[in-house]
């Protein structure tokens, strides 16, 4: 009898076991469907579009991304500074972790208009860095922000030194704020270029990838209506053109990813960028056969809500797409479309879940969104319900498929 009660035991200990495993198990392959970072930046004046072109975080689907980037705080006197309403955002921007408590939140410092001189005095002496570096943390904490992204478009090479001092700094401080706060780590992320010659003029790649938690990598802007000889090219083309020769074979996604992977940065640092815009040209002879390197005299006609010559956010696109000849580029595998003299180079749903397999072959982090407010967040004019590029992007992700 007593046999037997010792056998039950053992049993159950074992069942105990095997449920215990298999939850474990379980667990990891429902994280594994989500293991992937997909990093989305706000930006903050996109509250001043007209009509359905007007967006603020409280139209932000917590659900969507797993970081989302508050894009662009400044400096002024060494201290990291909102701009004029940032604070009144802030609140609801960081009120969607409510809603989902998996979100991390970042600030993002700098931009292209903030450009290499708004970095400046602050980061030229160590003074000046650690007065910034313990302001933002204490900015960072105050407001509820997970951590801080620097968008420095880009340090020159006069600057690499400086900039890789920054980044390291503000990594050791994290650290150890951490440690005394017994609060979880601030995060830190980076904005870096894709052109191979900021890459290597910018950047101490190793260093940056001791420091960082992830970077986020502006793969798009490659082409644009500031080339010379000025000729129609994809704003972001995942693979090298057939017309591509010497510097032009440095400027896709491939390339780009990579060049960083190949010079020290590990693949799951990398979060890759996929824009929710596209690059427009004013055609200098129009034709619906206008194929990828026809000659232009200047860049596209603005967009009604974006309002800015050679560009058009992903919902503009849906618009110009009406009446116009669409065409994809085989070996890019990207589309575009022309119309009268207007011819525009963009991301669509194919093209983002095909970027999203390869990043995923590549074992890299996850992708990144160039904005949430360039999407079709209304679903009102490409018809594929809201924010159909990113919701794409999300999908392919999460899917267990492989390219």
């Amino acid at each position: 009898m007593k046999k037997t009660k010792q056998v039950g035991e053992l049993g159950a200990v074992i069942m105990g076991q095997k449920l215990l495993w298999w939850g474990v198990v379980a667990l990891m392959l429902l994280q594994g469907g989500s293991a992937y970072n997909l990093v989305c930046y706000f930006t903050n004046w996109s509250q001043y579009r007209a009509g359905l072109g007007y967006f603020t975080p409280e139209i932000i689907d917590p659900h969507l991304c797993t970081h989302l980037i508050y894009s662009f705080a400044n400096i002024s006197n060494n201290q990291i500074t909102p701009e004029w309403n940032d604070i009144s955002f802030y609140h609801p921007f960081n009120d969607l972790k409510k809603r989902n408590p998996k979100l991390k939140t970042l600030l993002s410092i700098g931009g292209f208009k903030f450009g290499s001189k708004g970095f400046h005095p602050m980061v030229d002496s160590t003074e000046s860095r650690s007065i910034f570096i313990n302001s933002a943390i204490q900015f960072l904490r105050h407001y509820d922000f997970n951590g801080l992204d620097i968008s420095w478009l880009y340090p020159e090479i006069n600057e690499k030194s400086l900039f890789a001092s920054l980044i390291h700094e503000v990594a050791v401080a994290f650290q150890e704020e951490a440690k005394k706060s017994r609060k979880e780590k601030l995060l830190l992320s980076v904005g870096v270029a894709a052109g191979k010659q900021k890459i290597d003029n910018s950047y101490e790649i190793k260093d940056l990838a001791r420091d960082v938690d992830f970077i986020n990598l502006l793969s798009f802007d490659f082409h644009g209506s500031w080339d010379n000889p000025l000729v129609t090219g994809h704003n972001s083309p995942l693979r090298k053109g057939i017309h591509d020769q010497r510097n032009s074979a440095y400027y896709n996604v491939e390339y780009a990813v990579k060049y960083w992977n190949s010079q020290g940065m590990p693949g799951e640092k990398i979060n890759m960028g996929i824009p929710m815009y596209g690059r427009s040209f004013t055609l200098s002879i129009p034709t619906s056969n206008s194929d990828v390197g026809a000659p232009a005299n200047g860049p596209g006609t603005p967009g009604q809500f974006t309002a800015e010559a050679g560009f058009l956010a992903y919902y503009e696109i849906c618009q110009f797409l009406q009446g116009a000849t669409f065409k994809k580029i085989p070996e890019q595998q990207v589309p575009y479309a022309v119309k009268g003299n207007q011819w525009i180079g963009f991301d669509d749903v194919e093209s983002v879940e095909t970027k999203v397999q390869f990043l995923k072959n590549l074992k890299l982090g996850g992708a990144m969104i160039w904005s949430l407010d360039l999407d079709d967040f209304t679903g009102k004019f490409c018809k594929k319900g809201p924010f159909p590029l990113t919701q794409a992007i999300k999908k392919t992700l999460e899917s267990a498929k492989k390219a």
